[in-house]
């Protein structure tokens, strides 16, 4: 991957990480629904204000119904991730849920060699084999604090990850392949998504019933505007010229670099010491790909 993508896959990875840090904070001991709601409402309000001082929210609003049609399935995708992934991190420390959730990269990787025939060099498949051995050791430590692979928590996280690495599949094919402008996607994607989640807050509040109260959190919203500026770039990267979404995807998730440190210094998780051990496998994959030329 060329340096063009690189910086901003890298600073969208740095707010995908407070992004999940804001999460864990707004989740705990919360309930799901209306946290997932109001901060996909602040994203969606917030990213519209910003086109409309940059003059291009006419130009956004206006989709096609082919492209209306084309970016519902990138909304019921990424719906389907978020309930799974916020229900799995309210339950999982976020030392784990965060890196487990960037095991999404091994299948966008497969999908993205396997769909779009995308190509890796010698090093570039040294640092993805790397990457992997670190994702595994991330998976075992989750026996070691109580929740394998069949918990609730592991199930809900493992089904997030998947949905979520259709969905980067599934962005290479419209904005890299159908060449849609990002910015219209990126807003079609997130008012079409506040809609479906109030519709499912709502179906969930008054038809099936739950027993959690709502509590309301200053994080609340900021998760919906450090999310828009990281997909913002996430959008643009993959929109450039020889973006492969597979080493996209992977970098982005430097991310659980900043909620493993702030899961371990102000959430007081434990078992640090073998995730760390984890994490520099990670961060080894990440150098080697970045010194790539």
């Amino acid at each position: 991957m060329e340096i063009g993508p690189l910086l901003p896959v890298l600073a969208s990875a740095l707010a995908l990480g407070f992004y999940d840090i804001c999460k864990k904070h707004a989740l705990r001991d919360n309930s799901v629904m209306p946290v997932l709601f109001l901060s996909t409402c602040a994203g969606a309000a917030g990213f519209a204000a910003y086109l409309a001082l940059t003059g291009n929210l006419a130009e956004a609003a206006a989709a096609s119904p082919s492209e209306l049609g084309l970016t519902s399935i990138k909304i019921l995708l990424v719906g389907g991730s978020w309930i799974c992934s916020y229900y799995a991190l309210r339950e999982l420390p976020i030392t784990l849920a965060s890196p487990v959730r960037s095991t999404a990269p091994l299948w966008t990787f497969l999908g993205g060699v396997l769909i779009f025939g995308e190509r890796l060099t010698a090093l570039q498949l040294l640092a993805a084999v790397v990457i992997f051995a670190g994702y595994c050791v991330f998976s075992v430590c989750g026996k070691l604090e109580g929740f394998p692979l069949r918990s609730r928590g592991m199930l809900l996280i493992v089904a997030g990850t998947l949905l979520g690495a259709a969905s980067a599949l599934y962005d290479k094919f419209l904005m890299n392949t159908l060449k849609l402008p990002p910015f219209r996607v990126q807003f079609c994607f997130m008012t079409g998504l506040a809609v479906l989640l109030g519709i499912s807050w709502l179906i969930r509040r008054f038809c099936v019933g739950h027993n959690r109260p709502f509590v309301w959190r200053w994080t609340i919203p900021v998760i919906g505007l450090v999310l828009v500026l990281a997909d913002a770039l996430y959008f643009y990267a993959v929109s450039l010229p020889g973006a492969q979404i597979s080493l996209v995807s992977m970098l982005r998730r430097m991310s659980c670099v900043v909620s493993f440190g702030f899961g371990a210094l102000c959430f007081g998780e434990k078992n640090i010491g073998r995730k760390l051990a984890a994490l520099a496998l990670f961060m080894l994959g990440v150098l080697l790909l970045s010194l790539r030329r």
